[in-house]
C-alpha cells in the first residue's frame, strides 16, 4: 500500500514521535517474535535521530503472573506463561539497543494492555504540552498500533502513520489494516513514509 504523504501540510514543534512496543520481546529468537522488526528498526532510528526530544517509546509490560491478569487478559497469558515476568529475563521488557540510545532526551512510557491510552497515564504525559500531531511508528500494525492510532484519532490529533516504519508479524493483516487506515480514515489519518516526515517535520 503506497504512502499518501503529508497531504494536511508540514509538521511543527507540537508534533510528537509515539514509537511503539520496539522492545527486545519482539526481536528475532524471542517469545513474541516479530520478523519484520529488523527492518524497520533502521527506518526508526532515523526518525528518532532526528527528533530525540520529541520521541516516546512505548512499552508492553507483561503482568508477573497469569492470576494477576484481569477478565481475559487471564486466560491470554495462561496461553502465554512463558513471557510473564516470572519467567521471562527482564532485559526483554527493554526497548532494542539501537533506540534506547536515544533515552534520554527521549522518554519511556509503559502500559500493560494494547493501548497507550486505555489508562490515562499518556494523556496526563501529554497535558499541557501542546502536542497537535502525533507520528506512530512500531509494531505491530494489526494489534498495539491499532489501538494506539484509534486512540489518537478519538483525541482529535493529527495522526501520520509512517508506512515503512510499522510492522507485523502477519502479511495479510498488515496489508488489510493499511487498507483501512487508507480508504476508512481518510480525513484523520496519513500515511507518509519517513523520508517525506523527515522532510516535512519543520522545527
Amino acid at each position: 500500500m503506497s504512502a499518501q504523504g503529508l497531504i494536511h501540510g508540514p509538521l511543527g514543534r507540537n508534533c510528537i514521535h509515539l514509537c511503539v512496543d520496539m522492545q527486545r520481546l519482539f526481536e528475532p529468537g524471542a517469545p513474541w517474535a516479530v520478523p519484520w522488526m529488523e527492518r524497520v528498526v533502521p527506518v526508526i532510528e532515523a526518525l528518532t535521530e532526528a527528533h530525540p526530544a520529541s520521541t516516546i517509546f512505548t512499552r508492553f509490560i507483561p503482568v508477573k503472573r497469569a492470576e494477576e491478569a484481569p477478565g481475559s487478559w487471564s486466560r491470554y497469558y495462561r496461553r502465554w506463561a512463558e513471557v510473564t515476568l516470572e519467567q521471562i529475563d527482564p532485559a526483554l521488557v527493554e526497548i532494542v539497543p539501537t533506540l534506547a540510545r536515544f533515552i534520554p532526551p527521549a522518554r519511556v512510557f509503559d502500559k500493560r494492555v494494547y493501548s497507550p491510552w486505555s489508562e490515562g497515564g499518556l494523556d496526563r504525559l501529554l497535558g499541557g504540552s501542546e502536542t497537535d500531531a502525533i507520528v506512530i511508528t512500531g509494531g505491530e500494525t494489526d494489534v498495539c498500533v491499532l489501538a494506539t492510532v484509534l486512540g489518537a484519532v478519538d483525541r482529535g490529533y493529527r495522526v501520520v502513520l509512517v508506512a515503512d516504519a510499522i510492522c507485523s508479524s502477519a502479511d495479510e493483516t498488515h496489508d488489510a489494516l493499511m487498507r483501512v487506515y487508507r480508504s476508512r480514515f481518510s480525513e484523520q489519518i496519513e500515511l507518509a513514509t519517513v523520508e517525506e516526515i523527515l522532510d516535512g517535520w519543520r522545527v
